[in-house]
């Protein structure tokens, strides 16, 4: 039975629930091209099914940012996932603020252990600072789904290194956090 994998690209196209600007880029559109780039290499591994929440650039979720996150989260629980995996862009008011670090629930959670190996895929694969995995248990996506959830930001918007890797370069996130999902499985 193929393992189910939720890809939630974290924020709408526009507002509500828009994501960080910075270096004329928006997370919105950066974590939308990045997940459909997952999504096509998970989908191309029968060991996987993939849902996203955002399967076009114009899929609006919501009508504010409390029904946005409750819709997603929904959807991967009714979906009946095994995993959740939020893409964001961090940013920050340092523009030399660098790397890639994610959440989870709990130490203790499966998802914790996803997040180090997808980690360490990226690292790789972008040559961004790895800053860790951290416990981040008030997160709406990794507290209220069914599922082993992580939200991983991907690099800063606001650095300008950061944010040219991930605009131009987005298919080196796809694959590190594919790597990451292959080395937890052993696959």
């Amino acid at each position: 039975m193929a393992i189910k994998i939720y890809i939630d690209q974290g924020h709408n196209p526009q507002n509500p629930n828009a994501g960080a600007e910075g270096n004329g880029l928006r997370e919105q559109d950066i974590v939308f091209r990045i997940g459909i780039l997952l999504a096509d290499l998970l989908r191309a591994n029968p060991e996987f099914e993939v849902r996203l929440s955002r399967p076009t650039a114009e899929t609006q979720i919501g009508t504010s940012n409390t029904t946005s996150l409750r819709q997603r989260v929904a959807d991967a629980n009714a979906w009946g996932a095994d995993y959740f995996i939020s893409l964001h862009t961090n940013a920050s008011s340092i523009p030399s603020a660098t790397g890639i670090e994610a959440f989870a629930f709990s130490r203790s959670s499966p998802a914790f252990a996803l997040g180090e190996d997808i980690l360490a895929s990226l690292s790789s694969a972008t040559g961004l600072r790895n800053r860790g995995m951290q416990v981040r248990s008030g997160l709406y996506v990794v507290r209220k789904t069914a599922m082993p959830s992580i939200l991983v930001e991907l690099g800063f918007i606001t650095n300008p290194n950061d944010a040219r890797l991930m605009s131009q370069q987005p298919e080196l996130f796809a694959n590190g956090i594919y790597q990451g999902i292959l080395n937890y499985f052993d696959l």
